[in-house]
């Protein structure tokens, strides 16, 4: 009775091992490419900014690589692109970044017509 019970802990035990170990090489792929948004939009939020132009330029080259691997962008990051460009005196590239936030994004339409009556509002 005792070997029984042992032989069904050791299988038990073996099967989960073997599940760990499964899904521990797994590689997972993530829905979004998310390349250096997130410490773009660190630096931008924290560090007061930084420079704008470098940000655009990394954020720029974030959209070639995502092209490169067929990937899809993260919900924000043209958004954040957009205020980027405006910063930078590019009112058009930003009106762009944003239509495509709404595009990629229907549910950000609300804050992204928000961030175009604004800046009409402002005269940028």
């Amino acid at each position: 009775m005792q070997s029984m019970a042992s032989f069904t802990r050791t299988t038990q035990l073996a099967l989960l091992l073997a599940i760990f170990a499964l899904t521990g090489c797994a590689t997972q792929k993530t829905l979004y490419a998310w390349n250096d948004y997130s410490p773009q939009v660190y630096q931008y939020l924290k560090e007061g900014g930084g420079s704008a132009d470098g940000q655009v330029l990394a954020l720029e080259k974030g959209i070639e690589q995502a092209s490169a691997q067929n990937a899809k962008l993260p919900p924000g990051y043209y958004a954040h692109l957009g205020l980027l460009y405006l910063n930078t005196g590019h009112s058009d590239q930003a009106i762009a970044a944003w239509n495509r936030e709404k595009e990629l994004f229907p549910e950000s339409a609300q804050y992204i017509d928000y961030l175009m009556n604004n800046m009409k509002k402002n005269g940028s």
